[in-house]
C-alpha cells in the first residue's frame, strides 16, 4: 500500500477520533446529569438494551453487507465486554463524586496506560521518541489537578479504575480489529453485557422515571452507539497509543459542557495541562504519518474503502 494511502487513512482516523470526542462527551454530560437521581443500573440497563437493538437494526440497513454479530475472537470480545461494564460503572460513580473537569483529568492517563498495554497485548513496538511524548502527556495530567495531588479522594480512585478498564477495552478493540472487520459486533457485545449485568441488578434499585428522563436516556444511548462505533473504526486506522492522546480533545468539550450545564469553571492550570497533553497527541500523530505502513493485518480493504468512499463501507458507517 502506498505511503499516500496510508497518510490519508491516518488523517481520516484522526478526524474520526475528534468526532468521537464530541459524541462521548455529550454522553458523559448526560451521565453526570442522570447520576444525581438514579443508580447506575437504571441508566445502563436501558441504554445497553437500546444500543444493542440499534446494532441489530443497523446490520439490516439497506445497502449493507449483513455480517450478523459473529466474531472470530470470542475470548478477546469477552475481555472487552467485561472491561466495558467495569469502566461504565466506575465512570458513573466518578461523575457523581467529582466535578466534571476532574473526571476528565484521568482520561489524560490513557496514553500511558495504552502504551503499557500495547506491548504485551498488541505486540506493538514503541520507540523512545514515543515514550518521551507519553511522559510529557503524563506531566500534563499532573498539571490538571486543580489543588495538587493531596486532594486525591475515593472519587479519584474510582475514576482511575474507570480509565484502566476503559483503556483495556480500547486496546482489545484494536486487537479484535486485526482479525475481524465486523465493527458492529464490537459495539453489540459490550452493550449486551452491560444490559445483562445491569438488568439483573435493576429490580433492586429501580425508581420511576418521568418521560423527560427517559428521553435523556434515549439520547445517551444514541450518542454512545455512535461514539463507540466511530472509535472502533478509528482504531483500525491508528495505533492505540496514537488514538488515546487525541482523546484529550474531550477537555475542550469538558470546558464547554461544564460551564454551560453544571456551572463548573476549571482553573488556569487545567488549560496548561490540556495544552501539554494535546501537544503530545499531535507529536504521536506526526510519528504515525511518518510510517510507511500502519495497517493491521486483515484491515486493508475496509480502510481503503473508508478513504476512497467505497459504498459498502460508507453505507455501513464504518
Amino acid at each position: 500500500m502506498s505511503s499516500q494511502t496510508v497518510r490519508q487513512a491516518t488523517l481520516v482516523g484522526v478526524l474520526l477520533v475528534l468526532v468521537y470526542t464530541a459524541l462521548i462527551s455529550s454522553a458523559d454530560a448526560i451521565t453526570k446529569f442522570i447520576a444525581g437521581g438514579y443508580a447506575a443500573p437504571q441508566l445502563y440497563a436501558i441504554s445497553g438494551a437500546l444500543v444493542s437493538a440499534l446494532c441489530l437494526l443497523m446490520d439490516r440497513a439497506p445497502g449493507r453487507q449483513r455480517q450478523g454479530m459473529a466474531t472470530s475472537r470470542p475470548v478477546a470480545m469477552a475481555v472487552r465486554s467485561g472491561a466495558t461494564v467495569i469502566a461504565a460503572t466506575c465512570y458513573f460513580y466518578a461523575f457523581r463524586l467529582l466535578p466534571f473537569a476532574e473526571v476528565f483529568i484521568f482520561i489524560g492517563l490513557m496514553p500511558v496506560m495504552a502504551g503499557l498495554m500495547s506491548g504485551p497485548i498488541l505486540k506493538e513496538k514503541i520507540g523512545l521518541p514515543v515514550w518521551i511524548a507519553l511522559a510529557a502527556c503524563a506531566i500534563g495530567v499532573i498539571c490538571l489537578f486543580p489543588q495538587g495531588l493531596h486532594t486525591i479522594t475515593w472519587g479519584h480512585a474510582i475514576a482511575l479504575g474507570a480509565t484502566l478498564s476503559g483503556t483495556l477495552s480500547m486496546v482489545m478493540a484494536r486487537y479484535i480489529s486485526r482479525h475481524d472487520t465486523n465493527s458492529l459486533a464490537q459495539v453489540f457485545y459490550p452493550n449486551l453485557a452491560i444490559m445483562l449485568v445491569m438488568g439483573a441488578i435493576l429490580p433492586f434499585v429501580y425508581k420511576p422515571m418521568p418521560l423527560i428522563d427517559m428521553a435523556w436516556v434515549g439520547a445517551y444511548a444514541g450518542f454512545l452507539f455512535s461514539a463507540r462505533w466511530v472509535l472502533v473504526i478509528a482504531l483500525r486506522n491508528l495505533a492505540a497509543y496514537v488514538v488515546t492522546p487525541l482523546l484529550n480533545f474531550q477537555f475542550v468539550w469538558m470546558v464547554i459542557f461544564g460551564a454551560l450545564f453544571f456551572g463548573e469553571w476549571p482553573p488556569v492550570q487545567i488549560y496548561l495541562g490540556v495544552a501539554i497533553v494535546i501537544g503530545s497527541g499531535m507529536y504521536l500523530v506526526r510519528d504515525q504519518l511518518g510510517r510507511k505502513s500502519v495497517m493491521p493485518r486483515g484491515a486493508e480493504r475496509p480502510m481503503a474503502g473508508l478513504v476512497t468512499g467505497d459504498r459498502r463501507v460508507v453505507s455501513a458507517g464504518e
